[in-house]
């Protein structure tokens, strides 16, 4: 099974190079992020006729996330609990049925956070504090889990092309990365980090300052996996290419292959 997540910066704008990489790439359950328009608008029909089930928790103009699927999803549910009053539409969550039981996967595009001093930062730092508790408690169900998104954290100096740069950032400040270790803490693992050790392994490049052609890039889209999902981890890849092309999103697909079949 292979398992893709991609922040694709408005779906309607994006929508024939998403496209063209879902028939290059054939992922079986992909993770959008900030698809940028109401459910209603988003547009399915093409999507469906490749042959995926679709679900989204969309947002006029900002934010949203959907679920693609070439499986049924069952369970699909949209928002992070543990605040009513948040109404960014940044999480929804599905589940699939394989003979060898349920993979449920979490679509999630965490809050920037910046700038930090404001209370974008505190919305964040929340916002991560919820998602610990959500992930405490499914992992007590022993299930292949799989969170994907764009997490807006770069996990360490490694995962950034100039790291005194970033110094000050919401992605880089100390409190944002030991929110994301403590994700790691709880058993889950960062599927690229369990394969490769090897820098500049960047999901992100800015519009500005021809980040793209100086490879100035930043990791900041990340696939973390429950242990019984870990444990059938095969591959990692982190499609580049997608960058080069013609009005791009500024971040790449990331996607891992899972054997599910043996489990």
């Amino acid at each position: 099974m292979r398992i893709a997540t991609w922040n694709v910066n408005s779906v309607r704008q994006r929508l024939d190079h998403l496209l063209v990489w879902l028939k290059d790439c054939a992922p079986d359950i992909v993770c959008l992020q900030e698809i940028k328009c109401v459910d209603e608008a988003f547009p399915r029909e093409a999507i469906e006729a490749l042959g995926y089930n679709v679900v989204t928790h969309g947002q006029k103009t900002f934010n949203g996330v959907a679920l693609l699927s070439k499986y049924p999803l069952e369970e699909a549910t949209p928002r992070l609990a543990g605040d009513d009053d948040d109404l960014h539409a940044r999480f929804i969550e599905g589940v699939v049925s394989l003979k060898s039981g349920v993979v449920r996967v979490a679509c999630l595009y965490l809050p920037n956070g910046n700038p930090p001093e404001t209370e974008k930062y505190a919305y964040k730092l929340k916002w991560m504090s919820r998602l610990l508790d959500y992930a405490k408690e499914r992992l007590k169900t022993e299930e292949p889990l799989i969170l994907a998104g764009d997490f807006n954290v770069i996990p360490a100096p490694g995962d950034v092309y100039n790291p005194a740069a970033w110094v000050g950032d919401a992605l880089f400040k100390p409190q944002t990365r030991e929110s994301f270790q403590a994700l790691l803490g709880l058993g889950l693992s960062d599927a690229l980090r369990a394969v490769t050790d090897a820098p500049s392994q960047y999901t992100f490049w800015d519009y500005q300052a021809g980040a793209w052609q100086k490879n100035w890039g930043i990791r900041i889209d990340h696939l973390l996996l429950s242990p019984q999902a870990a444990d059938r981890l095969t591959g990692v890849g982190i499609d580049k290419h997608v960058r080069s092309w013609e009005k791009p999103s500024d971040h790449v697909p990331v996607w891992i292959d899972l054997d599910l079949a043996a489990a």
